[in-house]
């Protein structure tokens, strides 16, 4: 329509057979040769394309080989593209010097811009679109390890150099077209109807190319959206499976490997909880990020703080044992353990450690122990409710030979030194000082007193009530040079 418009009545009909004569070899010369030169790479990476989906291996050289050549494609494409269209700027002006009637200037300058507003357009959606056939028939092929945007030797679009390239379709072509129209003479006296026909042109191929460019960013970010919500969520496999080799392409792979991380913690979050438990766990590891543990205040130290102690252990467990088969033992010493885990952690504390047949509980605000003194209360009602819950599973440890099934509890409340201990290499979590070895005495003299649940004077102090248990005799324990205040639990309802 711009030839036919504005070029075309400013020839003569010499000149006009030469334009015909001209377009038309230049048709059946360029155009292919341009599809050849496009086609080349393609046609080297067709054998490698058929042995990766036909599953056959292929070398590691060839294939960053061929993967940097699908990467650069777009690009060869443009080039090839460009010169088949600018190439027309000398080729139909010096065809219509060549003859002897003079060339108006006029015809060079709309011959110009013709050329110019075409290719803008055309390589502008022909380059997006071909990137994204690639993206999604190449990429998933020649990506199935890896990704696009870790190949060296590419040279990726990025979304300023698509803003250009929009602009330049979108809004530079055809405002230099108007523009022309206004300046330089109009040959048809048609500028003001053919300048409608440019806005709506203009209008239309900016909408086209805004649909493409919007399928090359759109489709990454609600992709990153989807996981990110997902992951919100806790749900650590939303992997992004889209592949490009651009900025996107970096973002992806570096929230893929966020997830990654995540879920790597998640499961190291849950193998530690395991031993120290859940609530344990995540403070933990949430108070050790970042920390120096050469630091006075870092992974390997620790503060000094109230805490609710309780020591458990099987009586008799020898006696019991030493007849027993080994599975039998070992799997009445898990169900028990196991509701030992399940109750401690009912109450806000946590099972510091597993000693043999018994085990060493922490009581605190979240698992981890603090200033709150509840946590008395806490341990108090978690060693009651664990006695009973031994009681009313007397039929499950009778079928594993444990017929007379029965633990003592001790629970000490004090200032403990709590954190963690041992070589940067490996480290424990735990609870040291006076008020953790009375706590393991006071378990002891369950044996005794004939009672099942003992505790200190302090805890008995700390505690908001206690109705349910009875003074006893002050006891010598080990470690201590006065006796001591002790008391038994006669109702733990």
């Amino acid at each position: 329509m711009y030839n036919s418009q504005q070029i075309e009545p400013l020839l003569s009909a010499q000149q006009m057979a030469r334009f015909e004569s001209c377009w038309q070899w230049f048709n059946m010369v360029i155009y292919p040769l341009a599809v050849i030169l496009f086609l080349i790479p393609i046609i080297q990476l067709r054998p490698i394309h058929r042995d990766l989906i036909d599953g056959r291996s292929v070398s590691e050289d060839v294939l960053k080989t061929s993967q940097r050549k699908v990467v650069n494609l777009p690009w060869w494409f443009l080039a090839v593209a460009s010169v088949g269209w600018l190439i027309c700027i000398p080729v139909f002006p010096l065809a219509l010097a060549s003859l002897d009637e003079p060339l108006s200037s006029n015809v060079v300058v709309h011959l110009t811009t013709s050329f110019l507003i075409a290719s803008l357009i055309a390589v502008t959606h022909s380059f997006f679109a071909v990137e994204l056939v690639i993206q999604q028939t190449l990429f998933p092929v020649f990506f199935q390890t890896g990704t696009p945007a870790n190949v060296p030797g590419t040279a990726p679009m990025t979304i300023s150099q698509r803003g250009l390239m929009w602009s330049a379709s979108a809004v530079v072509s055809p405002v230099l077209s108007l523009v022309l129209l206004i300046l330089v003479p109009d040959a048809t006296e048609s500028a003001p109807a053919f300048a409608l026909v440019v806005a709506a042109v203009a209008v239309s191929f900016g909408m086209a190319t805004s649909l493409l460019l919007g399928r090359l960013v759109a489709t990454p970010v609600l992709e990153l959206k989807r996981a990110s919500l997902a992951v919100a969520e806790g749900d650590f496999s939303a992997q992004i499976k889209t592949l490009r080799a651009d900025e996107f392409g970096m973002l992806i792979n570096q929230f893929n490997s966020m997830i990654t991380g995540l879920a790597e913690r998640e499961r190291l979050q849950a193998t530690f909880g395991r031993h120290v438990g859940r609530e344990a766990a995540k403070q933990i590891l949430a108070a050790q990020d970042g920390v120096d543990y050469k630091s006075a205040s870092g992974t390997l130290g620790g503060t000094k703080q109230l805490i609710s102690v309780m020591f458990a252990d099987v009586r008799n467990f020898t006696a019991q044992s030493a007849d027993a088969p080994v599975d039998d033992v070992i799997a009445g010493l898990n169900l028990m353990f196991g509701e030992a885990v399940k109750i401690v952690e009912k109450h806000d504390g946590m099972i510091n450690k597993f000693l043999g047949d018994g085990f060493m509980a922490i009581f605190g605000s979240g698992g981890v122990p603090s200033s709150d003194r509840q946590h008395a209360d806490a341990a108090v009602e978690a060693g009651c409710e664990l006695l009973a819950r031994i009681d009313a599973l007397k039929e499950d440890f009778e079928k594993l030979g444990w017929s007379q099934m029965k633990i003592g509890v001790g629970i000490n409340t004090g200032i403990a030194m709590v954190g963690s201990i041992g070589a940067p290499e490996r480290h424990e979590y735990t609870a040291m000082g006076d008020t953790v070895n009375v706590a393991a005495r006071v378990e002891a003299l369950t044996k005794s007193t004939g009672y099942d649940l003992l505790i200190t004077g302090t805890t008995y102090d700390a505690l908001s009530t206690a109705k349910n248990f009875v003074e006893l005799p002050r006891q010598n324990v080990k470690g201590k040079s006065t006796s001591l205040q002790i008391y038994g639990a006669v109702n733990c309802d």
